[in-house]
Order: C-alpha cells, then structure tokens, then sequence
C-alpha cells in the first residue's frame, strides 16, 4: 500500500479547483477506444474515513477477455479538498493516481466508478484522471446525477441518452435485463458507442462492471486497514 500526501500545489478553493477544470477540460479527447475485449481494462475506486480524514485508492486490472484479476494495488492518504459537489474528483485523484503508479502492469482502458462528460461542468473523474494520465477513461455511475433519460427498454443492452438539455452527455444502459441501468459517460479517448460496448463486455452477470466490482471491495478492505492503523 502507498502513502500519499497532497501534491503540492493542489487547489485549495473552490475558486482554484474549478480553473484547474476549466483549464483541463479543453484537452479531453473523443477518439476510437482500446478494442473491447483486448489487453488490460482497469477499475478505480475510492472509500473515505471523514472523521479521520483518511481516503483509500484502489486500482484493479483485469484482463480484459477473461476477466481474471491480473494486478492490483491500493494507496491511502489525506482527503485533498473539501466535499463539494461537482469537484469530488479533488478529493480523491492523488490517491487514485498513487494507486496506478504502483501496477506493474499498464492498465489499458481506466473504468471510473462515477462520471467523465456527464458532469455539470463536462469534466468529472473520468475526464480529469483520462487528462492528466493520458489513458482511455469511461464512468460507469450508479445513478444519473442532476440529468435526465427516458427509461431504456428492458432487454440487456437497452440504452437511452443522457441528456443536459439537448445534449447528450452519456447513455442510461441496461446491462441486466429488468434492472436499473448504469449510467455511462466517455471520459478521455474513447466514444460514447465504444464506453458502452466495454461497459456490456464487463457486466456478464452484474449489474455493475466486474472493474467496480473489484475496486470497490479492494478500496473498502484498504481503508479498514489503514484506519486500525490510525
């Protein structure tokens, strides 16, 4: 497990945290993605211990055909910003980034557990962790935040925009048949098309991706570790 301390630099505001998007967003790209199904596809996810001001990282990288865990790591550190809403991201990419770095292997195609467009200023997690490593990124979230989607039909791989407005800024996807979709947005080099098709190949038999899966119980084990030691 690393130990992460808050980079120097990092904004402290409000204010600084949303010139440092405002910044970033201009450089996401919408691009063909990683093939579906090849190479490495790679989960993070974060769980915080407020009171002791504790957050844990956890990256987990599958192998995208079989779906067999390859690689993990974990980090902890300080929670770097404030919670406000829309800039979460703040709160948790140090440790995200700590946990990438220390993978042995390259995680191929990153699956945040949150947003990448679908965001109210277009530039959630997905966005700003695909930015500033350079990787292939997608959200996959449980919920559809502050936008709006008609129910997909019910079959597995129904779909429906996301919509701010007019715009769509990802899909409402059913990967389970009769459940409640997952809401999928692009992150960083990927399209709107190719984050679904991954997000299907990665839920055979949850609603959740297999990616999320993992990185949510790896993160949770990694801050009851580190918190006993607090």
């Amino acid at each position: 497990m690393t130990t992460v301390s808050v980079p120097a630099g990092w904004p402290a505001t409000e204010e600084e945290a949303r010139a440092v998007q405002d910044e970033l967003r201009a450089r996401v790209l919408l691009e063909p993605g990683p093939p579906v199904g090849a190479g490495h596809v790679t989960g993070v996810d974060v769980a915080y211990d407020d009171e002791r001001d504790v957050v844990a990282a956890a990256a987990v990288v599958l192998d995208a055909a079989s779906l067999e865990v390859v690689a993990e790591a974990t980090a902890v550190g300080r929670i770097s910003f404030p919670y406000v809403p829309g800039l979460l991201a703040f709160r948790e990419i140090p440790t995200v980034l700590a946990a990438l770095d220390a993978l042995p292997y390259e995680p191929g195609l990153v699956v945040c557990d949150g947003y990448g467009l679908a965001h109210p200023r277009r530039f959630g997690l997905a966005s700003h962790l695909g930015v500033l490593t350079g990787l292939p990124t997608i959200g996959v979230a449980k919920n559809p935040f502050v936008f709006t989607h008609a129910d997909p039909d019910a079959p597995r791989g129904s779909a429906s925009p996301l919509l701010a407005g007019d715009e769509e800024v990802g899909r409402a996807l059913r990967t389970r048949a009769d459940v409640k979709p997952v809401f999928v947005s692009v992150g960083h080099r990927v399209t709107l098309d190719d984050a679904c098709a991954h997000t299907l190949a990665l839920t055979p038999r949850f609603r959740l991706p297999e990616t999320t899966r993992r990185a949510d119980s790896l993160c949770r084990r990694a801050l009851q570790e580190a918190t006993i030691r607090h």
